[in-house]
């Protein structure tokens, strides 16, 4: 199992890469894209500062010196005497063993056996006696020696002494006091026979062996078996024989002193961006010379290999945001002009951002440099993206231009903060309104919304209270700018890339449009059909969080084709002929066709936009005109399914797909002879589930929980509209007529026409059941012509 885990993780990213590569045709506006990432990374570590001058102790500054970044400076010789300091304070370490006491004790028991060998007589001169003779002098051992071959005095030193002293080095003698390291805080024991450390914090309480030997001169003036000449031959002896236990170990002392000192950090000078360093005619102090030295360095260098190299990284990660949803999966499909779009916006506001940072430098004021920075309008770039793209397309490139920005203005995260959400604040604005004058009182919210993201930002940056009333009113030209930069550049959108903004559809909606007039006019029918469309489409898409205002305006003008032959399409032909029964069904089938094509040239002609134009080719798919082609089938034919299909492709986006499975519900649902909220729904269910079988939403983006909420808002619109109504009895008809007639034969006549009724129109009783503007005969049809008894194909002739 393991190993399937990590041999499927690779495959489903070089899965994902494969899929990535297939769905987007940036082509190479995405490598326009890596090339603006990476010019803007250069840029951002790219040092365009003049280099200050530095001044050395005890000159007098000419001009005033202030930092341009926060930087810190070490200052060596704190460094050195805090890591000083810390070495006289590491206790230093001493080497524990019995093996002295073992060679001590050796030497003694042969001192004594040479000397019980020679009986009465001078013993014979042996390498131990001689070695003491050496130590002692000969007067001096020719006066102890005797001594100690007294039995009282071995017996002595080998049943009391050498049990004590070997105790006594078995806890540590040092040999000397004062060699231990004045100032030391304590010392580690290290025994060598067990491998174990003790530290002792005071060193002055270590026995050494000038005390011990005084502590023993003490005990064995006690000892009334002893003579004095004896005491002072066991002291002598002593005093030359006696090695310490503790010997101090020099070199792993100094190693661990070393690691110590390592450890030490360095005395740093905090230099803040914007600190006067140095005043002009001030003399130039030791600590004001290291901190210009710092500057100079840092200033010197022309480029930040560490800055661009991070930018680069992090802004290649941002950027998969275009490509991939949260999900994992690829999104809606990217242009080369998407990418070219994004390229460019990216480009102009990195390079105005820098632009203004060496604008401010010139003028060595923080508190300027701070307001140019609080007035910079990505706000109103990241709103000019939300009209093009998707929720999740302008957030990264908000993250994005954010991100740049802070880099070129070299400033902290609080100003990366107020951009981003002051950016996401004008998403939202912007998606919101209805209107150019919504967009234009938007600057109200706007302006409250960014300073209260500003006070939150200056909390954080701990601004001086004296700057916060200039930067306020930055905070308000910013939102004035981001608005003018809504307007001014949103018509070059649409010009320059063929983009259909929130602005210029709203405008497709307008009812002076001249498409739209054609299409009331000439073909009222069709345009029917497309309100209901737009209806059902505009709640389908705010169930499922599409683009419900590119959905709505689509649905207006994905018929426009049918201009062409209208007489040919059942909802225009009002009760009369139907044309059809005296063609052929391929031609049948052919002019049924062409109105996709006739759209899309419509879409062209009249500017619509090219996601307009994408959707009215995609609305039908591949679908099979299966009417026709099952009368050809009936009639002894031969049809080829391509020649009755439309040429497609299939939906590519949300949008799209909603729009084919709204405009096949509801011209299908005019089949229905008894509408109620139960059959309605069954046959919703029916022509989606028809749809997704036929394989027409594989490429769009539409899951199956989206196809759940889709059916559920459709059967809504539907049932509203197929209301049933109670209907008036027929005496009560007539007396109203009767009584209306009356009324007007009465009334006198002025020479003016007298109406009853809304807007002069003369008030008529009309069945419920027929739908206003529309006889009663042609709304229970569909295109081709089917009885309403006849029952509903999932993918009916033309009536979508």
């Amino acid at each position: 199992m393991t190993t399937q885990k990590k041999t499927a993780r690779p495959a489903s990213i070089l899965a994902l890469i494969h899929t990535l590569k297939a769905r987007h045709h940036c082509g190479w506006g995405l490598w326009a894209l890596i090339g603006t990432l990476l010019f803007l990374s250069l840029l951002a570590g790219a040092n365009f500062e003049a280099v200050q001058r530095v001044y050395v102790a005890g000159q007098v500054a000419e001009n005033d010196v202030i930092a341009d970044r926060d930087i810190l400076v070490e200052d060596s010789q704190a460094t050195k005497a805090r890591r000083k300091q810390v070495l006289l304070l590491q206790p230093p370490v001493y080497d524990l063993s019995l093996e002295p006491y073992t060679q001590f004790q050796g030497r003694i028991l042969e001192i004594l056996r040479n000397l019980n060998s020679g009986g009465e007589q001078r013993p014979v001169p042996d390498p131990s006696l001689q070695r003491l003779v050496e130590e002692l002098t000969p007067a001096v051992a020719d006066e102890v020696l005797p001594e100690l071959a007294l039995p009282e005095v071995q017996t002595y030193l080998l049943k009391k002494l050498l049990p004590q002293i070997r105790e006594h080095m078995a806890e540590g003698l040092v040999g000397d006091i004062r060699s231990a390291r004045v100032g030391r805080s304590g010392a580690i024991i290290r025994n060598l026979d067990t491998n174990a450390e003790i530290l002792r914090p005071d060193v002055n309480s270590l026995p050494d062996v000038q005390s011990f030997l005084a502590e023993i001169s003490s005990q064995i003036r006690q000892v009334p078996s002893l003579n004095p000449q004896s005491r002072r031959a066991i002291n002598i002896l002593l005093s030359a024989t006696l090695p310490a236990s503790l010997t101090l170990n020099r070199e792993a002392t100094q190693k661990r002193g070393a690691a110590v000192v390592a450890t030490v950090e360095p005395v740093y000078y905090q230099i803040q961006k914007g600190e006067l360093v140095l005043r002009k005619g001030e003399r130039v102090s030791r600590e004001q010379q290291i901190k210009l030295q710092t500057l100079y360095k840092s200033a010197s260098d022309p480029m930040r290999w560490s800055t661009a190299g991070g930018a680069f990284l992090c802004a290649l990660l941002l950027a998969v945001g275009f490509f991939v949803a949260p999900s994992g999966k690829p999104g809606t499909p990217l242009r080369c002009k998407d990418m070219l779009l994004i390229s460019l916006l990216l480009l102009l506001f990195g390079i105005g951002a820098k632009s203004v940072y060496l604008l401010s430098l010139r003028m060595d004021s923080v508190s300027l440099f701070n307001s140019f920075a609080a007035a910079f309008p990505v706000a109103g770039a990241v709103g000019l993206v939300a009209m093009v793209f998707a929720a999740r397309r302008y957030c990264t490139m908000g993250l994005l231009l954010s991100f740049f920005c802070m880099l070129m203005l070299q400033a902290d995260y609080p100003l990366f903060i107020y951009y981003f959400l002051s950016g996401m604040l004008a998403t939202w604005l912007v998606t919101s309104a209805q209107s150019r004058q919504d967009v234009v009182w938007s600057v109200i919210p706007l302006t409250v919304g960014q300073i209260l993201v500003w006070l939150g930002t200056t909390l954080l940056a701990q601004t001086s209270p004296a700057e916060m009333p200039v930067q306020l009113t930055a905070v308000a030209i910013n939102s004035l700018l981001s608005l003018i930069l809504l307007f001014a550049v949103s018509p070059v959108l649409e010009l320059t890339f063929g983009y259909s903004t929130r602005f210029r559809l709203m405008e497709l909606m307008s009812l002076e449009q001249p498409l739209m007039q054609e299409l009331m006019v000439t073909i009222p029918g069709t345009y029917h059909h497309s309100l209901v469309v737009a209806n059902m489409v505009e709640a389908g898409a705010k169930a499922i969080g599409a683009n419900s205002l590119l959905c709505k305006v689509a649905a207006l003008y994905h018929d426009v084709g049918k201009l062409s032959y209208p007489e040919y399409f059942i909802e225009n032909q009002f009760g009369g002929p139907n044309k059809h029964d005296k063609l052929a069904p391929s031609m049948s089938a052919l002019i049924l066709l062409s109105h996709v094509k006739k759209g899309t040239e419509l879409a062209e002609r009249y500017k619509l936009g090219q996601e307009i134009t994408e959707i009215i080719r995609q609305h039908h798919g591949t679908r099979l005109i299966r009417f026709f082609y099952q009368k050809a089938l009936n009639l002894g034919e031969k049809p080829r399914e391509s020649d009755f299909s439309y040429p497609g492709p299939r939906p590519q986006t949300k949008e799209a797909a909603i729009l084919m499975l709204a405009d096949s519900v509801e011209a299908s649902s005019r089949t229905l002879s008894d509408p109620t909220p139960a059959r309605i729904k069954t046959h919703i269910d029916t022509i989606i589930k028809g749809i997704f079988s036929e394989g027409q939403l594989d490429e769009s983006e539409l899951t199956f929980k989206d196809l759940h909420f889709l059916s559920e808002n459709f059967q809504r619109i539907l049932t509203g509209i197929f209301h049933q109504r109670i209907a008036y009895p027929e005496a009560k008809i007539k007396d109203v007529t009767q009584a209306d007639k009356g009324r007007t034969e009465a009334r006198p006549s002025d020479g003016k026409p007298q109406t009853c009724g809304k807007n002069g129109a003369a008030a008529t009783a009309r069945p419920a059941s027929e739908p206003l503007g529309l006889p009663a005969a042609s709304a229970r049809k569909n295109e081709a012509g089917r009885p309403e008894g006849q029952s509903a194909d999932p993918q009916p002739g033309s009536g979508n």
